[in-house]
């Protein structure tokens, strides 16, 4: 079984402009990939396969000498991130492709040929070993690491290895050791056994002295010292608040993973909810998409149930022990009396609903989830060549 385990690490000044020369060539070749691929199909309804590419990338090797100094493979993987971007985008399982940012967070990858050893990390092109901070046994045969750095300016790496476990197989689906799960705003999830999660909402604590920087950054100039300054604090505040959430959410998944076997929820449209912009900042902050998918996961490498229900399923209007439909409800009433005079409690009574058609559903399986066309040193000669008659430095 796979699992990556990620540790912090240290590197020097020298090792730092090795590691940023990594960084801007993958995303340069990532970048100019892209452009080729796009463009040969707009113009020639040719697609490029990453060998075609990878051919074309001993060209760019021989016409600028950088390329050289760093690790070749990092290359050939970012061309194979890009394949499989296009084909998840294909299927449908993602947006298209798009162009990397040097200001966001930058990575790339070594899949063979690295070393750890003594708290130290070796990866080709790097003579000295990177400090790295083994808080956790790294156990495993490794596959491959992935080197990243935040835009705060810290740096990690990621180690993937085989553990050599089987994933196990996965517990009877009863009603007595599954729950449902409503998720929500105010009170993050509402289980069916009545267990509320308080919602946290880390970003919200912060909200205005993120404000407060950001209206003083746009009174800075870009590009200047301050400017720099402004967007490090604001990078930090927000990498803060998306460490918060993920601490929380880890927490969360993990509590009821352990302790229920089968985990029914609502298959929500988040990215359609968000455009609601009374609800989007709560939603955001929230990450329910993110939850559902640590619980996956979890739930996979232990061997319990994931089970979901349609998103147009009536779970919050339906009372769940006679059947009636309230569509008079409205999203302000917490509760509502039914038909049959039982006075019902509405995330309680929508997380049961959940438990019972998820299990209802159960039997029924769940899906998983010829002109002259344009070449990688054409794409950056005539960026240059773009660059240079608008009087533009990079």
């Amino acid at each position: 079984m796979l699992k990556a385990y990620k540790y912090r690490i240290y590197p020097n000044i020298e090792q730092k402009i090795l590691l940023e020369k990594h960084f801007g060539c993958v995303r340069l070749i990532y970048n100019l990939a892209l452009e080729t691929k796009s463009n040969a199909y707009s113009h020639g309804g040719v697609n490029f396969s990453r060998y075609d590419l990878q051919v074309q990338l001993k060209e760019m090797k021989q016409e600028f000498e950088f390329l050289k100094e760093v690790n070749a493979q990092s290359l050939q993987v970012s061309l194979l991130n890009l394949d499989s971007s296009y084909k998840r985008f294909f299927k449908g399982a993602s947006s298209f492709p798009k162009y990397k940012n040097k200001y966001d967070k930058q990575s790339f990858q070594c899949p063979q040929s690295f070393l750890v050893e003594e708290n130290k990390l070796y990866i080709p092109k790097l003579k000295t070993g990177l400090k790295i901070v083994l808080h956790r046994a790294l156990v495993g045969e490794q596959r491959s690491v992935t080197i990243s750095k935040t835009p705060t300016g810290r740096y990690f790496a990621s180690i993937l290895v085989e553990d050599g476990k089987e994933i196990p197989e996965l517990k009877p689906i009863k009603k007595s050791t599954a729950v449902g799960a409503d998720l929500g705003i105010k009170t993050f999830a509402v289980l069916s056994d009545e267990t509320e999660i308080e919602s946290p909402q880390y970003l919200r604590q912060l909200l205005e002295r993120i404000k407060i920087l950001q209206f003083r950054l746009s009174r800075c100039k870009k590009g200047g010292k301050n400017y720099k300054k402004l967007s490090k604090k604001i990078a930090k505040l927000h990498e803060k608040v998306a460490n918060q959430r993920k601490d929380f959410l880890h927490k969360g998944s993990d509590l009821i993973t352990k302790n229920y076997d089968t985990l029914c929820f609502e298959n929500l449209a988040v990215k359609n909810m968000v455009k609601n912009h009374n609800l989007a900042l709560s939603i955001s902050d929230a990450g329910w998409g993110k939850f559902t998918e640590f619980v996956k996961y979890k739930c996979k490498f232990r061997g319990k149930n994931y089970l979901e229900i349609g998103r147009f399923e009536p779970s919050s209007q339906t009372h769940n022990k006679c059947g009636f439909v309230n569509k008079n409800l409205k999203l302000s009433d917490r509760t509502w009396i039914c038909e049959c005079g039982a006075v019902v409690k509405r995330d309680f009574n929508s997380a049961e609903f959940i438990r019972d058609k998820a299990l209802e559903n159960s039997g029924l399986g769940r899906p998983e989830e010829p002109a002259e066309l344009p070449t990688l040193v054409g794409a950056v000669k005539q960026e240059i060549r773009g660059d240079l008659a608008n009087g533009s430095s990079r």
